[in-house]
């Protein structure tokens, strides 16, 4: 395929190899052997799963188009040569390592296509469950298993809070608590209660797009391949995703790869910005 490959075609092949590079990651998972950890330079872990979905990706994506592949388990190239890079994959093939390790299930493959900053096309698999997140700007967003494809959008916050509902928070389970509990109060001070949800990976930013999260703040670090894939579903089910001065999450546009802290909205409609300011 050339890059004049259709959207459409591009996101049904993304979603094929992300469940290829799923089965890969599942042979580990499912295996009776202790999984070996090691450390990669900035004390994330790795094992052979990464490894193995890493290799599934990068080849499958550079058949489909003829552009880069940013892999988190490759060094990336210095930013002068990436920053002339117009359209390139940012994948992560195992997103949420320490789930994996934990046997948790909340792990995912991550997969997006960027042009020029943006997340055009994302794909999140989530081998242990067969579920799979897509989105694209043209094409909306839909969630698959194994009782088929449905599409899936973000869903209106006024209506809740009107009925008294709680509006429902996803956050990390592992970072940045401190912080996501301050706004938390924050929030609850000025709307009432927070229904809060804490899991692995990027499937709390796919909650907020299927309509089952209102919010997912990001008070803690993380890294570009972290969050692309899930983004373009968010934006692609009618979300989006801004960093704490509201400006639109984008890409390659620096020498580091880490994300400023973000907030991953549903409701485009609701005063965020008022809500959540300091």
């Amino acid at each position: 395929m050339n890059n004049r490959t259709s959207e459409k075609t591009l996101l049904q092949r993304a979603i094929e190899i992300s469940v290829e590079a799923g089965r890969a990651i599942l042979k580990v998972y499912h295996s009776s052997i202790d999984i070996a950890v090691t450390t990669k330079a900035d004390n994330s872990p790795l094992t052979i799963a990464d490894l193995a979905a890493h290799r599934v990706l990068v080849s499958a994506l550079s058949d489909l188009l003829s552009v880069p592949v940013l892999s988190e388990e490759e060094a990336p190239p210095p930013f002068a040569e990436r920053s002339q890079w117009q359209r390139y994959w940012l994948v992560d093939p195992l997103d949420g390592t320490k789930e994996f390790v934990q046997r948790s299930g909340e792990f995912t493959v991550n997969i997006a296509l960027i042009e020029n900053g943006v997340p055009v096309l994302g794909v999140v698999h989530v081998p242990v469950l067969g579920i799979t997140y897509a989105g694209s700007q043209n094409s909306g967003a839909i969630k698959l298993n194994t009782a088929g494809q449905t599409s899936i959008q973000v869903r209106k916050l006024q209506p809740r809070i009107t009925a008294g509902e709680a509006v429902e928070m996803v956050a990390s389970r592992s970072h940045g608590k401190g912080a996501v509990g301050g706004l938390i109060t924050q929030i609850e001070s000025k709307l009432g209660s927070i229904a809060l949800k804490n899991m692995g990976s990027s499937l709390k930013l796919c909650l907020v797009a299927e309509g089952a999260a209102d919010l997912y703040p990001r008070l803690a670090p993380t890294c570009e391949w972290d969050t692309a894939a899930a983004q373009a579903v968010v934006e692609a089910a009618g979300g989006i995703v801004v960093d704490e001065h509201f400006e639109l999450l984008r890409y390659n546009r620096k020498a580091s790869l880490l994300n400023p802290y973000f907030y991953v909205i549903g409701d485009q409609q609701f005063n965020w910005r008022q809500l959540l300011s300091k």
